[in-house]
């Protein structure tokens, strides 16, 4: 069995590989035009760095569909699974990453965080308004993108409907996050259909699109879209363990910050469930005046409850489910990467 650190450092050199050539395409799918502004506001988050994990997912899928030795074929000019034409699979692979980049945008704007990426956020390095319009338009450019990949027509009107179906749940699942700031009652279903909605779906996206662009079959493209909807839901869950277990100096931001802000993860509903007084464990709902010993004990709470290894078996389980449908796509390096992707992101540090 691959080690967790022999995993990671597989990983992040596949996705160092490919995070490179997305990188390359971006100014190539996005550049900086009239208006100047605009454009820069558009593609600042996008030229602050990231690691590509979804593009890196897409890539690697469409190598696994075609039987295809990783890194070996033209991403401009990929071959499908008949006799079709070439598909630009980095074209598909951008455009995930446009929108991720959106949702990034107005996320913050929501929140109103001052930094992402290590970078101010755009609505503090431009304006509120600019933001906002940089945010609607890589929206809108992640669709025109995704009409150039050059696969057959049908093919490319399924992809961009799972691609408006997506933005859509993305909105969805953010406004259910909000709404559960307020309720004490959120069960573990209506967790997990949240984090699908806001996070997991971006992922699922990324995994089924190689498929359509590609023509394989409807079974492929389901099981597809279920490993990235698996494999999404245990990267967010994940988040929520490490929010409260990885110190404030590698996360880059204070420890607990979810428990302080109130908001609803699988760990606090199980936690309510086993009679935890959530609302007990912090005496502020300020993130700044909270205190490594009141997080502290707080965790030992959550622990003794079960709640955080709850958690992290939910996530395990997800996992191994979303490695199982991978299933359908022959055996070969590329599936073994995306199985080895899967695992890094619950075992990933910060």
């Amino acid at each position: 069995m691959t080690s967790p650190e022999a995993r990671e450092e597989a990983v992040l050199e596949a996705v160092r590989q490919r995070r490179e050539l997305v990188n390359d395409a971006i100014p190539e799918e996005l550049p900086i035009q009239r208006p100047e502004r605009l454009y820069e506001a558009s593609r600042y988050l996008l030229d602050a760095g990231g690691k590509r994990l979804r593009p890196t997912v897409l890539l690697t899928t469409a190598e696994a569909l075609t039987d295809t030795e990783p890194l070996s074929a033209e991403y401009r000019s990929f071959p499908p699974l008949d006799e079709s034409g070439p598909v630009d699979m980095m074209a598909a692979a951008v455009s995930v990453e446009v929108i991720q980049s959106f949702t990034l945008i107005h996320d913050d704007i929501m929140d109103d965080d001052d930094l992402r990426r290590g970078v101010p956020a755009v609505h503090k390095a431009y304006d509120l308004e600019t933001a906002i319009l940089a945010g609607d338009t890589l929206y809108s450019k992640a669709f025109e993108i995704m009409l150039e990949t050059g696969a057959k027509s049908d093919r490319i009107v399924d992809a961009l409907s799972v691609l408006a179906t997506t933005c859509t749940d993305i909105c969805e699942g953010q406004s259910l996050d909000v709404t559960f700031e307020q309720r004490t009652d959120v069960t573990p279903d209506e967790y997990l259909e949240m984090v699908e909605q806001k996070t997991a779906v971006l992922y699922a996206a990324s995994a089924c699109l190689p498929a359509i662009l590609l023509g394989a079959d409807d079974e492929t493209i389901d099981e597809l879209y279920g490993y990235g909807l698996d494999i999404g839901r245990a990267f967010q869950i994940q988040d929520d363990v490490l929010d409260l277990t990885v110190p404030s100096e590698e996360l880059g931001k204070q420890r607990g910050s979810d428990l302080v802000e109130n908001k609803q993860t699988l760990i606090t509903v199980h936690a309510r469930k086993q009679g935890v007084d959530i609302d007990g464990l912090v005496d502020t709902d300020d993130v700044d005046a909270v205190t490594e010993a009141e997080i502290d004990e707080a965790v030992a709470e959550l622990e003794a409850a079960g709640s955080i290894a709850y958690a992290n078996e939910t996530a395990q389980e997800l996992v191994e489910r979303g490695k199982d449908r991978l299933e359908v796509v022959p055996d070969n390096e590329a599936r073994e990467l995306l199985c080895e992707i899967a695992h890094y992101l619950i075992e990933r540090g910060y």
